[in-house]
């Protein structure tokens, strides 16, 4: 049997819970003031203070935040304050009323400023359910009793009570590592035992926070608990000896770790905004605002209270919203909300745990605004009774007048936006009202023709009204009216010719200078004294002219039904009316002509052209009639065959089907193959009818066993038609076209070929050092050419005077040269003839210069020449025995030459 022995030990949960302060700071911010903002710090504190407890915190305002303060105690030996202004216990000790109160001093480093303030500390009072006994043994856990054998069985032994869990508060200072229980087996007075714990917070992660002391037993914390990460911890006891063997079932111990008012309630949100409707009445819900704790939710540290601290404006009451201290739900608790005066309420919202306890409850603010909604709680109003306005007649799509309305609800709304409508004085419905979306006016427009010689003025009575109707309970008419007077102002008008179009029946084949009717216009401007003048606008067949003053019509040339420009017996023509009015006007009218047929068409055959086969069988054609009459003047038709020449009747037949065909048939028994043109006379139905000898071009050939024209080709051949010989001109004449712009383009080529070409021609050029190229240079200044030995005597001017007794040689002279003109770098093309003259002028008078029955010196290429003369070479006795006839087969440069020495005599 094991036996467990227990010792004492102290139940801490409840006592740590009453060691935790609970500071709730007072007072309003108003001007910010360097110092303590309270006179007086309290804290409510437990009987046993002990050492290092926080016991409140002490706020010093830095308004400029560059002041570095330290903190002192007037009893340093029982407290000391942080840098943080946090006030700690130096020792434990019971509170007693001598360490009630005592002064806490703050002073500036560099300054050597100082402040101070008053601590207050007070008992707290003991609550029932925290009583516990200040002192008590620390607990012994025992392994429970095994099974024993009891008359040959196993039995349970029953156990006493069942192990209580171990209660430890969070944020305990220690001194650690605390002592919780001592694990005990009664098999350690016979064996050498070793105990241990296992489980989350021992050998599982967060490994380390328990421990046990494998000898004694004795089961420790580490470290503070922090409930808000792990409120419960299970652990299991092993007891084992010295080899491992397990000797005691392990126990199971739970560690709650009791909550501690250590967090602040915290808002889901800072600001919250809500949305009320103007003149809502008390009790109406505007929004819910929630803020959340991370303590323990069903104790009082975790249990939230919602007030209102502060409403602004305060207007029109400074409590017109209340809030659900449970709940964070805020409604309206007075009425007057009127947006047109207070838009929005911004309200500072408390929460508060502890159950809202102002003195041990921690504490946290946001803001909820609530904007007043608009309602139509204001109808349109007009700013005039009255509004005028103008338009000229005839016109619409234009504004006559601008309504104005004042409105108080929130602009560009439903119950801001306006919606016009005509009441009365418009029964037509001429005039109409568009809402400008901007700025909410009414434009008044003409949306029919106004007459001003029917109406010169219009008084309309129009409406005002929101688009939603107005909130109940207001006490305004729900529509504003006015009045708009609109004045006509007369314009001139366009004449306009009644009827339009105007319809007339004639006869075709009226002569020219009828008069058909009198086509005339109407002026609407009756207060207007304008004369009308008419003319012809349209007339595509030119049958007709109008007098400019009273409108007659009078044909000038023959009414022709069969016309193109008649279209189902109807002939248009359009005639213009015109006022002198300022502006001066204008209307048009459509005279129709409905012109009656008469008989004033020959028929003619259908079809002129026709083949049959030279054999009587098969040998028929199928003939109609073309009249351009119509009935009675047409159809039916009587066909018949002249009686001249007599060939006519001889070969042909011809018979009447119907009174539209007839068919014509070959009367002998075979007709050489050919083109024959047949004349038929045909005769209408008109009164008195009208006959015609129309020619059908027969082609006769010879046909096959199907009746079909083998021979087709060569007829054709032999008897062009009309068509094809005009195609065959027209063809030719294009040809000739083409050919005569291809040579007069030829001729303009070789022109500009001429313009460009040298003064010699590359064929008379036998130089071969200068080649043509169809290049043009830059000009004669890209020349290196010496102007000034140019020489030509028929030029020069006969009053010149030569010097006497000065000897020309032609070689170059050895003093100095004369000066001779020089031209200007890019001259103008007139002044060459000028230079040439003053150059020959200048060669002239000088003595150097060659005689001109001399050769001319061009250019000076030394003293002597290592080629030898021509003059050495030997020749026949005359040039005409040589045999110059080779130079031909030199190329086109030796041709000259060939032409002057290989010519014969001439």
């Amino acid at each position: 049997m094991c036996r467990i022995v227990g010792a004492p030990r102290t139940l801490l949960p409840l006592l740590a819970a009453l060691l935790q302060a609970s500071v709730e700071a007072s007072g309003e911010i108003a001007l910010c003031k360097t110092g303590f903002p309270e006179d007086v710090y309290s804290a409510v504190l437990s009987r046993d203070v002990l050492e290092g407890q926080p016991l409140l915190n002490v706020k010093f305002s830095n308004c400029n935040g560059k002041r570095k303060v330290q903190y002192e105690s007037s009893e340093p030996a029982d407290f000391k304050v942080d840098e943080d202004g946090m006030v700690y216990a130096v020792r434990s000790f019971p509170l007693s009323s001598e360490h009630s109160k005592f002064l806490i001093y703050a002073q500036d480093k560099e300054t050597q400023e100082k402040w101070q303030v008053a601590v207050k500390l007070s008992l707290k009072p003991a609550l029932p359910e925290d009583s516990v006994k200040e002192s008590r043994e620390i607990e012994e856990i025992v392994f429970p009793r095994q099974l024993t054998k009891h008359s040959g069985y196993l039995q349970r032994q029953k156990r006493d009570w069942v192990i209580p869990p171990i209660n430890l508060p969070e944020n305990s200072r220690g001194p650690f590592p605390q002592e919780l229980v001592r694990i005990r087996s009664d098999r350690d007075k016979n064996l050498s035992l070793r105990y241990s714990v296992t489980g989350p917070g021992a050998d599982q992660p967060p490994t380390g926070i328990f421990i046990i002391n494998p000898i004694s037993g004795q089961l420790s914390v580490t470290k503070p608990l922090d409930r808000e990460l792990i409120a419960r911890f299970h652990l299991r006891a092993h007891a084992v000896d010295i080899n491992g063997n397990q000797v005691e079932n392990p126990i199971d111990i739970v560690i709650n770790v009791i909550d501690m008012n250590d967090n602040r309630p915290e808002f889901l949100h800072q600001v919250w905004n809500g949305t009320v409707p103007e003149g809502s009445k008390p009790g109406t819900y505007v929004m819910t605002v929630t803020a959340i704790d991370a303590d323990d939710p069903n104790a009082l540290n975790g249990m939230l209270r919602y007030r209102i601290l502060s409403q602004a404006p305060s207007t029109p009451s400074p409590n017109m919203f209340t809030i659900n201290n449970e709940t964070g739900d805020i409604i309206t608790v007075a009425a007057g909300l009127d947006r047109e005066k207070v838009q929005q309420y911004t309200l500072i919202i408390q929460a508060t745990d502890m159950e809202g306890n102002p003195t041990y409850g921690l504490s946290n603010t946001a803001t909820a605004v609530i904007t007043v909604t608009d309602v139509n709680d204001n109808p349109p109003e007009f700013t005039a009774m009255t509004f005028y306005g103008e338009v000229p007649e005839n016109r619409v799509d234009v504004i006559v007048a601008n309504l104005t309305v004042t409105d108080k609800d929130q602009p560009h709304t439903p119950a801001w936006n306006a919606v016009y409508r005509i009441s009365g004085g418009d029964p037509a419905g001429r005039f109409a009202i568009q809402t400008d979306p901007n700025s909410n006016d009414g434009l008044v427009t003409v949306v029919k023709p106004i007459d001003f010689e029917t109406n010169r003025m219009y008084v309309l009575t129009v409406a005002a009204e929101n688009q939603v109707p107005l909130a109940k309970g207001i006490q305004h008419p729900p529509q504003s009216t006015a009045t708009v007077s609109v004045t006509v102002i007369d314009v001139n008008e366009n004449p306009y010719f009644a009827p339009n179009p105007k319809i007339i029946r004639q006869e075709e084949g009226l002569h020219a200078g009828t008069m058909l009717t009198t086509f005339t216009a109407q002026d609407p401007d009756r207060y207007m004294q304008q004369n009308i003048r008419y003319t012809k606008l349209s007339d595509p067949a030119n049958w007709l002219k109008i007098d400019s003053v009273n409108g007659q019509i009078t044909t000038i040339a023959v009414l022709d039904r069969e016309s193109p420009n008649v279209k189902n017996n109807i002939y248009n023509a359009t005639f213009l009316a015109s006022d002198n009015g300022i502006p001066p006007m204008s209307g048009t009218g459509t005279l129709q002509i409905y012109l009656l047929d008469i008989n004033d068409n020959a028929p003619q055959v259908l079809p002129q052209e026709a083949e049959i086969c030279e054999t009587p069988d098969p040998n028929s054609i199928n003939i109609t009639a073309l009249d351009y009459d119509i009935d009675p003047n047409a159809g039916p038709f009587a066909f018949d065959l002249p009686l001249s020449p007599v060939t006519i009747k001889r070969n042909w037949t011809i018979t009447r089907l119907n009174g539209d065909f007839a068919q014509l048939n070959l009367k002998i028994k075979f007709l050489e193959a050919g083109i024959y043109e047949v004349p038929i006379i045909i005769t209408d139905s008109g009164n008195p009818p009208k006959s015609n000898i129309s020619i059908l071009r027969v082609k006769v050939c010879q046909c096959d066993s199907n009746g079909d024209c083998t021979d087709v080709d060569r007829i054709v051949g032999a008897g062009l038609g009309t068509g094809a010989i005009i195609a065959i001109l027209l063809c030719i004449i294009i040809l000739l076209i083409l050919v005569l712009m291809f040579v007069v383009w030829m001729k303009r080529r070789d022109k500009e070929r001429q313009a460009k070409q040298l003064l010699i021609d590359p064929e008379d050029d036998v130089r071969d050092n200068i080649l043509k190229y169809d290049e043009e240079g830059g000009g004669e200044e890209d020349q290196d050419y010496d102007l000034s030995q140019l020489q030509q005597p028929d030029t020069v001017e006969p009053d010149a005077i030569k010097p006497v007794g000065i000897r020309r040689l032609d070689e170059r002279p050895i003093h100095a040269e004369p000066q001779y003109p020089v031209r200007s770098a890019a001259p103008h093309p007139g002044d060459i003839g000028d230079f040439i003259n003053e150059g020959l002028k200048a060669a002239d008078n000088d003595p150097t210069a060659p005689p001109y029955d001399s050769l001319l010196v061009f250019d000076y290429e030394g003293s002597g020449s290592t080629a030898g003369s021509l003059s050495s070479l030997n020749s026949s006795s005359s040039g005409g025995e040589q045999d110059y006839d080779y130079l031909n087969d030199w190329g086109p440069r030796f041709k000259k030459l060939a032409d002057m020495y290989g010519g014969g005599d001439d």
